[in-house]
């Protein structure tokens, strides 16, 4: 929210010199953060001048320019200026905004005597646009058409509001009272104690009536009406040729807010000024009167950007007899805009649901300060002072007259008191607040306080929905009274008490990878059914998923059951940047529903949860698991002398399988897989415990490059919980054998369709104990073996604990081996 300085000063006493750190340092005190300062972008001389005579000069190039004398002085010896135009909107007597050398303009673009066109041009004759005052570029700025007759020589910066600064805060969700310049004011009264003025209570309200109005929500959501609230008013007569002032285009600018016409920017002046969202309708455009209901299906509306939109059941719609006229709190339709031709005016001022319109602008795509406006809360009191506002400033600065009809429907009811007992702020907050001092605050906020017996009785303003219960109260008492009140007091921690073993565990997982050279990553954990299928399951089937019910993006509204397609967005992100050699990894939680979850009802906040809620609520969650993804792209060695690139493969994701189990202590089998996901024949899948815990290996390419990576990508995915609760509670050490081993090799001819892991246990279980390694060293397929036959080497190393073994032992034991893997794969040894 950008507030500026002389507007602010309008509604609360400022300082004489008051700058933007003395106003941010006010409102951050009172819980606001400092966002920005926006200056003044105009230092001086920049005069008031009139035209005395030009002359037109054809040039060379076909262009004509105007060497003009303007006088910006009543006496002098530099009274008269000699200026080059190249604008030809204006007219001897004219008087007009001269830019004098030394001056510096929007840019910045400083002004100095300069010789162009065969003559010393000594200044500038200003347009809008160079002013600050908007986009007309088309000429210079006549001060006539604002409505101004100053006196040669006036400053021309204080004239037009150009010195002014505005400052700009963020404003959290919970308090949209603040998102108006009424809202800033009050709580720079709160800091410094200054007097406030409330610019609605300025208004004196004349209602309209006999304006059909009809409020037909018959689908609220969440059993709230989609609209509690519609003033109208009319004007007619306004001049359609009439400009925003000069003050209000500043003004505006500074805010962030563009000009476009005068019956708009009055609109968008009145909503930055008392926080209220309005409208205005082309009256003679309208069909009959309003409605205001929800979409039909199939409905489309045509919005002021020219975007026809496919309205959903959940829109909020108005209408008039002609159908949809406007998506409620978002943007207007087409139909009734005010255009250069508009005459009489039908102004609107609502009260919305918060959700509805919310919702709405997240469908269509259309963020605009009304809907953020309403999606945080609008004072459901302030509408008829707002559609005063605009019709006040349309009868003065449009000329317009102010008409009866109109309509007045507020539907707001005062909230039940609020219980605050005595003590309850002190014991919360940790300061013994007088009951004085509790009092002014609440009262100064605009709340309702009555004393009890008890305690207090306090009604929140109708512009603080955010105040719910007692702890928001203590909350406002701490903010405002200033939160260097509050001690600070650390806790001790008790004594024996650390991380905990599965904490533990992860960390020592995240640091083996990190250690191997991994980048640890972070992505969002929002996806979409089609993805959760690809990854979350083997077969690609559609699986249990968790789907938010207010998502911030409706295409990714489930939550992950996989870690590894945001790691490979990851990926794809950096790629995309040139960073083509990669190897990342994530750590971290998903969502894996089992049965059916939400909670009936949700505790109170106000009170601590029994162990009952606890379970209740514990029992409704979906498991969430954490997992452990990691990506090789591009080359795991760069190229280098005497080295050539290697690129990434299945080895690097099985390298860091491996690294995990001597991380975690667990040892990971590795068999032969099949994953969806995964290229058919370089998948692995990972078993802790006889239990499937993941998989690793290439993706497949047509995955890798519907996502902009190369075709082969290495990535594994492992469930870091389940690896956990496989953790052994104890380790039996191995002793140290002395005695030197014996090492022999076996090649086996087995069908193709046999994995070596299978082959290799087989043989690891008939040589008995005194095989201590079995590493598989080449896998052969070619001359001299059938087309279904592979040879499959192994590295064997016998060793015995109490003494040097012959080779006859050895080969003994490797022949026992042999004769298990035949009896069961039918398998022999190679010739």
């Amino acid at each position: 929210m950008r507030i500026p300085a002389q507007q602010l000063a309008e509604w609360v006493d400022l300082p004489a010199d008051v700058d933007a750190h003395h106003l941010h340092e006010a409102l951050v005190s009172v819980g606001f953060e400092e966002e920005d300062v926006h200056p003044a972008e105009i230092t001086g001389p920049v005069v008031v001048g009139q035209v005395l005579e030009f002359t037109p000069e054809e040039q060379s190039n076909g262009k004509t320019i105007r060497w003009c004398q303007i006088r910006v002085a009543e006496s002098g010896d530099d009274a008269v200026r000699g200026i080059v135009c190249g604008a030809s909107n204006f007219f001897v007597g004219d008087k007009v905004v001269v830019s004098l050398p030394g001056a510096v303009l929007p840019g910045p673009f400083p002004i100095a005597a300069r010789k162009t066109y065969g003559h010393v041009s000594d200044g500038m004759i200003a347009s809008a646009r160079e002013l600050g005052l908007g986009d007309e570029h088309d000429g210079i700025l006549r001060l006539e058409t604002l409505g101004l007759d100053p006196e040669v020589g006036t400053d021309a910066i204080a004239l037009l509001g150009l010195d002014d600064f505005a400052v700009e805060i963020n404003v959290t969700p919970d308090r949209g009272y603040a998102m108006s310049i009424r809202g800033v004011a009050r709580e720079y009264a709160h800091a410094t104690g200054r007097a406030f003025r409330d610019p609605a209570a300025a208004v004196t309200v004349t209602p309209g009536t006999g304006f059909s109005v009809t409020l037909a929500d018959d689908a609220p959501i969440r059993g709230v009406q989609g609209c509690s609230g519609f003033v109208t008013r009319v004007v007619r007569g306004i001049n359609p040729a009439a400009t925003t002032p000069a003050w209000m285009i500043k003004r505006l600018a500074l805010m962030g807010v563009r000009s476009i016409s005068l019956p708009v920017d009055i609109s968008n002046y009145v909503m930055m000024e008392l926080g209220q969202p309005t409208h205005c309708y082309d009256l003679d455009a309208l069909s009959g009167g309003i409605t205001v209901r929800r979409a039909r299906a199939g409905e489309t509306l045509v919005t002021l950007d020219e975007q026809t939109r496919t309205l959903s059941p959940e829109d909020l719609l108005i209408t008039d007899e002609s159908g949809p006229i406007g998506l409620a709190g978002v943007m207007g339709g087409a139909s009734t805009e005010v255009s250069e031709t508009t005459t009489n005016i039908l102004v609107e001022a609502a009260t919305f649901d918060p959700v509805t319109i919310a919702r709405s602008a997240r469908r269509h795509k259309l963020p605009s300060e009304a809907s953020k406006r309403f999606a945080r809360g609008v004072d459901p009191l302030v509408s008829q002072a707002a559609a005063q506002r605009v019709v006040n400033l349309l009868v003065e600065l449009a000329g317009g007259v102010a008409d009866s009809l109109g309509s007045t429907h507020i539907g707001y009811a005062a909230p039940a008191p609020l219980d605050l007992p005595a003590g309850f702020i002190r014991n919360l907050i940790g300061v013994d607040y007088t009951p004085a001092e509790i009092e002014s605050v609440l009262t100064d906020i605009g709340a309702a306080v009555t004393t009890t017996s008890s305690g207090y009785a306090v009604v929140p303003p109708s512009w603080r929905p955010d105040i719910v219960d007692a702890p928001s109260l203590a909350e406002e008492v701490a903010r405002i009274h200033g939160y260097d009140r509050i001690p600070s007091a650390l806790p001790v921690a008790p004594p024996g008490r650390g991380i905990s073993a599965s904490q533990a565990a992860r960390r020592r997982v995240a640091q083996v990878l990190a250690a191997s050279g991994l980048t640890e990553t972070l992505a969002y954990p929002f996806t979409n059914s089609a993805t959760n299928a690809l990854f979350g399951s083997i077969e690609g089937e559609p699986v249990p998923e968790m789907t938010l019910a207010n998502a911030l993006d409706p295409d990714n509204a489930q939550l992950r059951v996989s870690v590894l397609p945001g790691l490979l967005d990851n990926a794809k992100r950096n790629v995309a940047r040139g960073l083509t050699n990669l190897a990342i990894f994530e750590l971290g939680a998903v969502f894996t529903p089992q049965a059916p979850t939400g909670s009936a009802s949700i505790p109170s906040g106000t009170t601590a949860p029994s162990a009952q809620d606890l379970a209740e609520l514990y029992a409704s969650t979906p498991a969430q698991p954490w997992h452990v993804a990691a990506a090789f792209v591009g080359s795991v060695v760069a190229k280098q002398p005497g080295q050539s690139a290697v690129a990434a493969s299945i080895a690097d994701a099985l390298d860091a399988v491996r690294a995990i189990s001597v991380a975690t202590g667990v040892e990971l089998e590795i068999r032969q897989g099949r994953h969806a996901a995964f290229h058919p024949g370089r998948c692995a899948e990972v078993f802790a415990a006889g239990q499937s815990v993941g998989f690793a290996g290439e993706i497949l390419p047509a995955v890798a490059t519907a996502r902009d990576l190369p075709r082969v990508v290495a990535a594994l995915e492992l469930d870091v919980s389940a690896i956990i609760a496989a953790i052994p509670d104890h380790v039996e050490a191995t002793p140290v054998r002395v005695y030197p081993a014996a090492t022999q090799d076996l090649s086996l001819v087995v069908n193709c369709e046999v994995a070596a892991a299978d082959i290799r246990d087989a043989v690891v279980a008939g040589a008995g104990d005194l095989l201590e390694s079995a590493v598989l060293v080449d896998d052969y397929r070619g001359t001299g073996l059938d087309d279904t036959e592979k040879s499959l080497t192994f590295a064997l190393r016998f060793r015995a604990a109490d003494r040097t073994l012959t080779q006859a032992e050895a080969t003994e034991a490797k022949l026992a081996g042999v004769a298990a893997a035949a009896a069961q794969f039918d398998c022999r040894i190679r010739e």
